[in-house]
């Protein structure tokens, strides 16, 4: 059996006390009762996506103070943000907690070690090449997007290149967690970022503000307090790892680069990262036709956006356990059990982000009103959220089978639906605009047909047998 195997394995680990939980959490995976083992690994993911997810809604709280130009470059930054959060969370991070699930569900111990200090090298590479990335090309996408006035711009590029500096801190700091919830362990990846956020609630309007003895940063505020809780968030999981509490461990000599481990992460990682890609861009080329409406209406649909952005760090809470619970069970050989896991997964994401969407539907104004009060942004927002938000629910069904993929190791469908979803919203929402230039209600319908062809895709690639010569 699978289970003995992973038992023989781990027995000599066992002895320690400090090691027998990592044992039965993996033996858990394979054994253990699907819908309470989902969601017993689920709750605290989800708490800390929520958490993680609330950074960026109090500091356009924060900065909603500041006025509309600078709400407006703020939203402009948010796509860039988000794609490197999904990147290193979701995409990349998902290959990580894949790769490392599948090493412990088959047995090989050393492999998962290895495993992880290939992932610090990958995040501070990621990291690096983001960075300057986004200093180098920053002003040209942000006039591209609609920040052609003088005051978004330089809104956009201030909040921009703080966080520039410091992107590696958001690669490790994700990457690390990503580890840590490939052996199953979803508390403390958890506890860490809650505590982060309860920080940020006191530092972000510091420091946005110049409240007390900090200075007034403005949008750079916001920027700077996020990257001080991603260098403490990094230093307590590397902590983590160094005091021997987790199932896998440092292993110094083994930090250079290891091109099977690397491509292990990235065979899945990597094609993630293009959906990833794929994803966001729709968002940037979506808010570039948006742009033709002025700012206010940036703003408006920034804000409305951001609702569905919120829904992707709400569904990797089911996603990360997922992709562990899905990868061990692969490992394994449990290919059935596997399935059984996804459809699981996507049922329980089918009824939260629907019932999401349709109340954001029907209150527009209760999510919209928390940002802003101008009358353009509320009514462009209500119109995206009353289009869009009935059809979240294929959304967070298509978002759980996307991270059950990774945890299988099989991302071509997944790609395909990305791809598919971008030419649906994209091409289909600017024919629309061409001919409704008047109102955005055409190009939110066809960005509301572009997440059901996205899910469905996917859906419809498990049930004909996707995984099926993984057995």
């Amino acid at each position: 059996m699978a289970g003995a195997g992973v038992t023989e394995e781990l027995a000599p680990v066992g002895r320690t006390a400090a090691r027998a939980p990592a044992a039965s959490r993996t033996l858990m995976m394979l054994e253990a009762p699907i819908v309470p083992t989902l969601l017993r690994l689920a709750w605290p993911n989800v708490a800390v996506m929520l958490a993680q997810a609330s950074v960026g809604l109090i500091e356009t709280y924060f900065v909603g103070w500041l006025g509309t130009d600078a709400l407006a470059g703020v939203a402009l930054v948010f796509p860039v943000l988000m794609l490197m959060q999904m990147m290193s969370g979701g995409a990349i991070g998902g290959g990580i907690s894949s790769a490392i699930a599948r090493a412990l569900g088959a047995g090989r111990r050393e492999a998962a070690d290895a495993l992880v200090m290939q992932a610090v090298l990958i995040a501070l590479v990621a990291g690096l090449v983001f960075g300057a990335a986004a200093l180098a090309f920053g002003p040209s996408l942000y006039r591209a997007m609609g920040g052609a006035d003088a005051p978004v711009l330089a809104a956009a590029l201030l909040y921009s290149n703080t966080l520039s500096l410091g992107a590696p801190l958001l690669w490790l700091l994700n990457s690390l967690a990503s580890v840590i919830r490939g052996t199953g362990n979803m508390l403390v990846p958890a506890l860490v970022t809650c505590v982060g956020t309860l920080a940020l609630l006191a530092l972000s309007p510091a420091l946005i503000l110049g409240l007390g003895p900090f200075p007034r940063l403005a949008v750079a505020g916001g920027a700077a307090s996020v990257l001080i809780t991603y260098a403490a968030g990094s230093l307590a999981l590397g902590w983590y790892i160094a005091a021997g509490r987790s199932l896998v461990r440092w292993r110094w000599r083994l930090l250079r680069p290891r091109w099977r481990e690397i491509g292990e992460i990235l065979r899945v990682g990597g094609i993630a990262a293009i959906n990833t890609v794929m994803t966001n861009l729709t968002i940037v080329l979506v808010t570039a036709m948006i742009s033709g409406f002025g700012a206010a209406a940036i703003a408006g649909y920034g804000i409305g956006s951001r609702l569905e952005y919120l829904l992707i760090p709400l569904v990797f809470g089911l996603g990360a356990p997922l992709v562990a619970m899905v990868g061990t069970n692969v490992g394994a050989g449990r290919v059935d059990r596997a399935q059984r896991i996804a459809w699981t997964g996507a049922a329980i994401a089918f009824a939260l982000t629907e019932a999401i969407g349709l109340g954001a539907a029907s209150f527009p104004s209760a999510w919209i009103g928390l940002f802003s009060r101008a009358p353009e942004a509320l009514a462009v927002g209500t119109v995206y959220l009353r289009w869009v938000g009935p059809f979240y629910g294929a959304f967070g069904a298509g978002m759980a089978l996307y991270f059950s993929s990774q945890g299988a190791g099989r991302m071509a469908w997944p790609l395909t639906a990305g791809v598919l979803r971008m030419i649906v919203a994209v091409g289909g929402g600017w024919a629309s605009f061409r001919l409704l230039g008047s109102s955005p209600a055409g190009l939110f319908l066809m960005v509301a047909l572009g997440l059901i062809v996205f899910g469905t895709t996917i859906a419809a690639s498990l049930a004909r047998g996707a995984w099926r010569d993984r057995g």
